[in-house]
């Protein structure tokens, strides 16, 4: 059982009342997930999710005036984890595209409904495990760095460390190791010699992280570690690319061509 602080919030979003009082009833003797809120249309949904903070949502698909999507897309990010519910498997694949967690198609039984559940509860466990990791490496940081007198200005801290979440496991990455940083949707692509890791955030939140006297964007899709640069490499009169230590060639933008070669 999870510690009674840290037990899931969950809402419960359909029109059907017994569809939420299935729900309910299968909620009700799990000690590792309270019920904060139930919501019958799209609206009211709103409203429950944003005043509530749930770690989950059992989202219905079909509302009336706003489906579970339109819920999806008028809330603010981060979004909660989301169970999709419908009694119409042609939604399964739009579901996933938008990263649900899972997609119960009514009626469900009690095996396939914990299932769904055990799920929410690993997932959502592993991202709790995440962001204590990035905070205990906030912290560490900040004690390995001498003390110095006060400056008017506090200089900008940058990323040293990352943790990424993988099969079972929280991988610790120094960012020095990384050769190259690759934009693969909501996620990035961590290129570290003959390793690659996917994590979970987009390239333009990484990139305001990273010092850029040390990582320089070359692309829209490609940011590049300058220690790992061997060569340039220049293909007719305007086309330019970078050669990394490892052997892999990256297509320069012709927008951040001045600015690599300047800081190289």
């Amino acid at each position: 059982m999870m510690d009674e602080q840290r037990r899931l919030r969950a809402v419960v979003v359909d029109d059907e009342p017994l569809a939420r009082e299935g729900i309910r009833l299968l909620l009700k003797d799990d000690a590792d997930v309270e019920l904060v809120a139930e919501a019958a249309n799209g609206k009211d949904a709103l409203s429950a999710i944003r005043g509530k903070k749930p770690d989950l949502v059992f989202l219905d698909v079909q509302m009336p005036e706003m489906d579970g999507f339109e819920v999806l897309r008028s809330l603010e990010r981060p979004l909660p984890a989301v169970i999709f519910t419908t009694a119409y498997d042609r939604y399964a694949l739009k579901a996933f595209e938008v990263h649900a967690l899972d997609y119960l198609l009514k009626p469900f039984d009690d095996e396939r409904f914990r299932e769904a559940l055990g799920r929410a509860k690993t997932t959502l466990k592993l991202a709790r495990v995440s962001e204590l990791s990035q905070r205990l490496i906030s912290l560490l940081d900040q004690e390995q760095k001498p003390a110095i007198a006060t400056k008017p200005e506090t200089p900008k801290e940058y990323l040293s460390r990352l943790a990424i979440k993988d099969v079972g496991r929280v991988v610790f990455l120094n960012i020095e190791e990384v050769d190259w940083i690759e934009a693969a949707d909501y996620y990035v692509q961590l290129h570290a010699g003959p390793k690659t890791y996917l994590h979970r955030e987009t390239m333009q939140s990484l990139e305001a992280q990273l010092d850029p006297r040390r990582f320089l964007r070359i692309h829209r899709s490609a940011i590049v570690n300058c220690s790992r640069v061997k060569e340039l490499r220049s293909h007719g009169r305007r086309d330019l690319s970078v050669v990394l230590t490892g052997g892999a060639e990256l297509r320069v933008a012709r927008s951040y061509r001045d600015k690599l070669e300047s800081l190289l």
